[in-house]
């Protein structure tokens, strides 16, 4: 199966928090991929400086490649306006969380978010599916 991890979840797997064994089990599969986008790893980079440092968040972002997190850093002008357009048409999505959602078409993938303030209002519309680790 091939998924696309947001901020969220991404977050959740590296602090223990909540839903981290949603996450965890995905990353352990063999048969599953589990992509990144470079924006959603921005994301978890600044939430890990923020909180400690750079160096921290370095190793943070280290340890989801190593844990078998595959980043994108897909921007093509095709990638750019869906994730412009999924903003435009769904604004209590974050920006940062359009390129999640394209890459999740992209890749014809499961988007894995723990926001539900975010997400909730976008699974009946079928952009993409979407799986909630809590």
């Amino acid at each position: 199966m091939t998924y696309a991890l947001d901020s969220s979840a991404m977050i959740a797997y590296l602090r223990g928090e909540p839903g981290a064994d949603v996450v965890r089990l995905l990353l352990r599969d063999p048969d599953n991929i589990c992509y990144a986008h470079a924006i959603n790893l921005c994301e978890v980079y600044y939430d890990f400086a923020r909180g400690a440092d750079a160096a921290t968040a370095r190793a943070a972002i280290q340890d989801l490649i190593t844990h078998g997190v595959v980043p994108r850093e897909d921007l093509d002008a095709a990638f750019w306006q869906r994730a412009g357009d999924h903003k435009a048409l769904h604004r209590r999505v974050s920006l940062a969380d359009c390129p999640c959602i394209a890459l999740a078409q992209r890749v014809n993938g499961e988007l894995v978010t723990g926001d539900h303030h975010e997400f909730d209002a976008l699974v009946p519309l079928g952009l993409c599916r979407i799986r909630f680790i809590r």
